[in-house]
């Protein structure tokens, strides 16, 4: 990290105080979405997500954590006590409806309600409360801590999207820089050529072998191709701006000097970089693509949420049952003659409300099962369709590149043919014309597969599984 500043500073002091030969350095394809990935704020924003998942499962864990719960009233008036009520509760929440309490009571006072009347000591108890209907099999509770691990991996697959399409919102900058970046150096070297036979045709006016009308159409063709240039290094330095935009150091953004110029990556780098050397697009689509990994986690927090309202039909049927004891250190006096019980039964009539949620949480289920099926399909569609543009965007570039191989060699030629009398200015600007459109398709093309392949990591939901921050 500390290395990249030193080395970008180096650039820009360097410039500011020499002014002339300018350091030229490549900052490669592979650098720079390396430095996006570790240090772009929307990354780390991304993995806050995360945090979120992981925030929220263990507040839902919360719901299953022991519980210490202690009671205490006392009222005294003109010397007399009328109560001094204690209650300590130890709960212990689990699985299935079920929890588990131990209580300590010990109350005293003149006027105390005969039903909280307790020995000397205090009284223990022991025991055990049940839903044997709602909220034996699904409840409240078990509902949200399910719920909250499929958030959680609803979570990572979001982050993943994010971070997908941020780096591939890079890659497109980074393109568009490369391909402003070869158009200048295509209008740079027909400047230079237009230059040089300007002055040989100049040189040779002056030795009156070439007529007065052949210099201004030399000249006119330079200054075309200065314009262009013009053009073409302005388009650059926007795209390097815009390239840039992606890329920061310590929360500080940074900027390309022109010193700075893209390269064209390697297959292999490229493949490497977008994290394409080992995909496989049938068993990705159907298993790790994180858009249906976030559709499947959220579906299978909707089938709790189904689950829990299908139980909401069921009659509440509460029972609670306590061993007492006055002294805990004798596990006898715990036995079945002294205890505490309760059944508490409820159940609406018409159970409206119920069968209401319950279709709805139906509903919402079904509609995620289409969307499924839409998205599954529409992501083998978009990744068939990548592929088929790949394969004939590389079919039209070697295409192109013979056609520009073939105009130099005629551009070549007429030059030739030109100093030896036997050609005219007009055929040579029309060759090279010719050449120069050829060559601006070609680094169209070039730069059109570069996209298609970062289309596909796009489309196929690509990312680096570890956090990035």
């Amino acid at each position: 990290m500390k290395r990249f500043i030193i080395y970008l500073l180096l650039i820009f002091v360097t410039n500011e105080m020499y002014g002339t030969n300018p350091i030229v350095e490549a900052f490669t394809f592979e650098t720079y979405l390396s430095y996006v990935k570790k240090h772009h704020p929307l990354v780390k924003q991304a993995n806050l997500t995360l945090n979120i998942g992981e925030a929220n499962l263990l507040k839902a864990r919360g719901s299953f954590d022991p519980k210490v719960e202690v009671d205490y009233n006392r009222k005294e008036f003109k010397n007399t006590e009328y109560y001094n009520e204690l209650n300590a509760t130890f709960k212990i929440p689990v699985w299935y409806g079920v929890e588990f309490k131990g209580n300590f009571e010990n109350n005293t006072g003149a006027f105390l309600n005969p039903d909280m009347t307790v020995p000397e000591e205090g009284l223990y108890s022991a025991g055990v409360s049940l839903a044997l209907a709602q909220g034996l099999l699904m409840n409240e509770r078990m509902a949200t801590l399910k719920k909250a691990k499929f958030f959680q991996d609803q979570t990572k697959a979001d982050r993943d999207l994010l971070v997908n399409q941020l780096l591939y919102e890079a890659s497109i900058a980074y393109f568009n820089w490369l391909q402003a970046f070869n158009e200048e150096q295509i209008y740079t070297d027909f400047l230079e050529n237009a230059t040089r036979r300007l002055n040989a045709v100049k040189q040779n006016y002056l030795a009156g072998d070439k007529a007065a009308i052949d210099t201004l159409e030399a000249k006119i063709t330079a200054q075309n191709w200065s314009l262009g240039y013009e053009a073409a290094k302005l388009k650059r330095q926007k795209a390097g701006l815009q390239a840039s935009s992606y890329l920061w150091l310590d929360d500080v953004p940074l900027e390309f000097e022109d010193s700075v110029f893209p390269e064209l990556p390697t297959e292999a780098i490229l493949n490497s970089s977008l994290l394409l050397q080992t995909m496989s697009a049938d068993s990705l689509i159907l298993s790790d693509h994180p858009k249906l990994r976030s559709l499947d986690s959220k579906m299978e927090s909707l089938k709790v949420d189904r689950r829990l309202k299908s139980n909401k039909l069921w009659p509440k049927l509460d029972v609670q049952y306590n061993f007492l004891a006055s002294d805990y250190e004798k596990q006898y006096l715990f036995n079945t003659s002294n205890y505490k019980a309760m059944v508490n039964f409820s159940m609406p009539i018409f159970l409206r409300k119920e069968r209401g949620d319950l279709k709805l949480a139906k509903l919402k289920l079904q509609d995620i099962n289409y969307e499924i099926s839409a998205s599954s399909l529409a992501l083998k569609n978009k990744i068939t369709a990548v592929n088929t543009e790949i394969v004939s965007l590389t079919n039209q570039q070697q295409i192109v590149q013979n056609i520009v191989a073939d105009y130099k060699v005629l551009l070549k030629g007429e030059e030739r043919k030109f100093f030896l009398g036997e050609s005219s200015l007009f055929l040579i600007n029309s060759r090279e014309q010719s050449l120069i459109t050829s060559q601006l398709k070609e680094n169209d093309i070039t730069v059109k597969k570069l996209t298609a392949i970062a289309k596909l990591f796009n489309v196929m939901g690509l990312a680096p599984d570890s956090r990035m921050n």
